[in-house]
């Protein structure tokens, strides 16, 4: 094993150039100070990862993703990550609203784009262009790509999760350098890392249900799935059994 995080680890392989993501069940919140486990994450995040990763690369949104291996693994380009999170925001919900005192579901526009410094120890403080620039995070060149990047993958998601009854609310991603230095998305597209709510109910589809402790965490997982992977109607919720 190369590489153990918090919600996947990374093995090496023949190529040093591709690497073999294997999808956890553990879940953590709040930088690692609620963990857990959600039993099936790790399937459901390893499938709805690569289906949304192959939709943005049809779109021209360049991926690391490279192809599913098994339920809870998937072949990627080894890149060096960017160590920024790059937050896209449709709606006003979480840190944000806390942040700014606004009531959460707020529409916002136009859309915000935030970026995070990517470091545990500090609690991935926000910072601004400036900021990135000075501490040698990022250039402007690369900070105008990941704006761009991340607007095009706003664009596409946007109404891919519309029309299987699910509202994008915010959504975080990664980006990282290839060997040749080209910036490709990176990291995972899941419930981990988007705030997804159920259109027509309002019911949160994501991991603000292990956040917050609001149960029916593995159905809300299951639901997406079932929606993005398998392309099936919605249903709601509170139709489901608990898990």
């Amino acid at each position: 094993m190369r590489y153990e995080g918090k919600a996947k680890k990374m093995y090496a392989t023949d190529d040093e150039q591709r690497l073999i993501v294997e999808y956890k069940d553990d879940a953590t919140a709040f930088n690692a100070a609620k963990r857990g486990t959600i039993a099936g994450k790790g399937v459901v995040n390893n499938a709805v990862s690569g289906a949304l990763f192959e939709l943005l690369a049809e779109a021209g949104v360049p991926t690391h993703y490279l192809g599913r291996l098994s339920e809870r693994e998937q072949l990627v380009q080894a890149v060096t990550i960017i160590p920024l999170e790059v937050i896209v925001r449709n709606r006003a919900a979480g840190s944000f609203a806390k942040r700014y005192g606004v009531e959460e579901g707020r529409d916002l526009d136009p859309i915000v784009i935030e970026w995070c410094y990517k470091n545990d120890a500090l609690g991935d403080p926000p910072l601004n262009d400036a900021t990135a620039v000075a501490l040698e995070i990022a250039t402007p060149d690369d900070l105008e790509t990941l704006f761009e990047l991340a607007s095009s993958i706003n664009d596409t998601l946007l109404p891919y999760f519309e029309e299987r009854g699910v509202e994008l609310v915010d959504f975080k991603v990664e980006f990282g350098r290839t060997a040749d230095g080209k910036i490709v998305l990176a990291d995972e597209i899941s419930p981990d890392t988007c705030r997804l709510w159920d259109l027509a109910t309002g019911e949160k589809l994501d991991k603000d249900r292990f956040r917050r402790d609001l149960g029916r965490v593995e159905d809300a997982y299951r639901e997406i799935f079932r929606r993005v992977v398998e392309g099936r109607p919605p249903r709601p919720l509170s139709g489901q059994e608990a898990g």
